[in-house]
């Protein structure tokens, strides 16, 4: 769109970007997903496909479409995920269409689970017991409202 250089952006003056609540909430993201990049690096995997591993771990075989649903991820992202997971042979799908967690998978969730835990740890000292629970109070609120 075209905007006349007399165009008044009276609109433009009343915003302030570090109230955004998207843009906290990309900055939580940020800020977490970095300690546990930092945590699982040695492991060649993501938060997004640990997380993912320890679903399937917990719930037993799920579709793509419930692991979306559970996790609240964009369908593009659970099958990218899941992709690379197939191709390191973590999970499987020899029940199609349920993906599953192969043993060697289960494996490698045994041996991550003490760098998870670490970073685990790392963000709960950073945010303390107060900081937790309002996560845990945002997660509840929007998900009660949106799911």
């Amino acid at each position: 769109m075209y905007i006349q250089p007399s165009m008044k952006l009276d609109h433009l003056h009343s915003i302030d970007p570090s109230t955004c609540l998207n843009g906290k909430m990309n900055r939580i993201n940020r800020l977490t997903a970095n300690i546990f990049r930092k945590h699982l690096k040695e492991f060649d995997l993501t938060s997004s496909q640990l997380t993912l591993m320890f679903v399937l771990f917990k719930r037993g075989g799920l579709t793509q479409k419930e692991l979306t649903d559970i996790l609240f991820m964009e369908k593009s992202s659970v099958n990218r995920n899941l992709r690379r997971l197939f191709e390191k042979g973590y999970t499987a799908k020899s029940q199609f269409p349920i993906v599953e967690i192969t043993e060697e998978g289960k494996r490698l969730l045994n041996e991550v689970v003490p760098s998870w835990q670490a970073a685990m740890n790392e963000i709960r000292d950073a945010l303390q017991q107060d900081g937790e629970d309002a996560v845990d109070t945002i997660l509840s609120k929007l998900k009660t409202t949106y799911s």
